[in-house]
């Protein structure tokens, strides 16, 4: 009775860390569809996950499963490979991470955004060992590429498989474990911790090491099968999550570079349209930031005048960033007339430094 009533605290407890992991990865996780709850059909038959499971595919010819509470086919719990629930929602995916012929499956997903430079990113997942398994290994690995990666072998996922497809570049991380992972009643936590080349657009999760490099530990069976495992709730977390690229940062006040105005205009000059159009380049891919233009003078002319004349100004700007292709939702302005000075207004050049466009970047999940 001692142990029944501690294997349930043991399930509470990971029950609540699961949750809380959830919780946490909601707004800033990189991975669309991390858990694999979004999913074009039910799935019906195995290897099918490539096309049954959205924003997610297979880089190479293995093919990886999906499992779902809603198939009887391929369902959870109990499947062809063992019995696991689905904690982080309906489903969940299994692909061989060892198996005879260094036969191996992977899974990919494009991220939401290229990953910044210099930045540092927490790459987790969750795995169980599946019950038909007649090993268990301890290496497993996160490859991030610039491109998406599709070749015809069933095999390891090499450099040599890899450098096949031209002017890709390629980050590689290795997790090593000082145990092997054979838990099959629970799901293990597996995380790890980068600094981003800036080049990483694609994540491939899978085993990178052939047969005889791979540490494994086999229980005796006569049956050749390999190392199965489920995986579920593949997350990437920025450090900063607040960090949107090299140069930018949410709710952060930015001077946009050289949107400067002629005096008593609001016409945008040639180099403040190059100057757009590269921030437009920072953050169009991500539909969930807002931006906010606020315009300015100098103090010459009157209150009401500068004030007419900044809005026009902040309008300009956002008019501009519409046209390149920001939705019109995304992009609000305001005019402060001359009342928040950067320099002196007793010189041309300070007076020039205060004709500007500065600008707030917030997201909404």
């Amino acid at each position: 009775m001692k142990t029944l009533i501690n294997n349930m605290k043991r399930g509470i407890i990971i029950k609540l860390l699961c949750l809380f992991q959830c919780l946490l990865v909601v707004g800033q996780n990189l991975v669309k569809n991390p858990s694999f709850e979004d999913y074009v059909e039910c799935p019906k038959s195995m290897g099918n996950f490539d096309v049954d499971v959205r924003y997610w595919s297979s880089p190479t010819a293995g093919s990886t499963d999906y499992f779902n509470t809603c198939s009887t086919i391929m369902g959870a719990p109990k499947n062809f490979n063992g019995s696991q629930m689905a904690d982080f929602g309906q489903g969940y995916i299994g692909l061989y991470m060892h198996a005879p012929g260094e036969y191996r499956e992977y899974i990919q997903s494009e991220l939401k955004t290229t990953l910044i430079k210099g930045e540092k990113y927490t790459i987790s997942f969750y795995i169980s060992w599946a019950d038909e398994s007649d090993m268990a290994i301890r290496d497993f690995g996160l490859l991030f590429s610039e491109k998406k990666i599709q070749l015809p072998t069933k095999t390891v996922l090499s450099g040599q498989q890899r450098y096949k497809i031209k002017d890709n570049a390629y980050h590689m991380i290795a997790i090593e474990n000082a145990t092997f992972y054979n838990d099959k009643d629970t799901w293990t936590l597996v995380t790890t911790e980068m600094v981003a080349k800036g080049t990483e657009n694609f994540l491939i999760l899978g085993n990178y090491k052939d047969n005889a490099a791979t540490r494994r530990h086999k229980i005796g069976r006569k049956v050749k099968k390999g190392a199965y495992y489920y995986v579920d709730l593949v997350s990437v977390l920025p450090k900063n999550p607040n960090k949107i690229s090299a140069t930018l940062e949410l709710n952060k006040t930015n001077v946009f570079e050289k949107v400067l105005f002629q005096f008593d205009k609001y016409k945008l000059q040639e180099t403040a349209k190059l100057s757009l159009q590269k921030l437009y380049n920072e953050i169009k891919h991500d539909e969930t930031l807002y931006i906010t233009i606020h315009g300015h003078t100098d103090s010459q002319g009157t209150k009401r005048h500068n004030q007419r004349l900044s809005n026009n100004r902040a309008k300009a700007v956002g008019h501009y960033l519409i046209a390149l292709g920001m939705h019109k939702d995304q992009v609000n302005w305001q005019g402060h007339g001359g009342e928040e000075p950067v320099a002196e207004n007793d010189s041309e050049e300070g007076r020039q430094l205060n004709r500007r466009a500065a600008f707030v970047i917030t997201k909404r999940n």
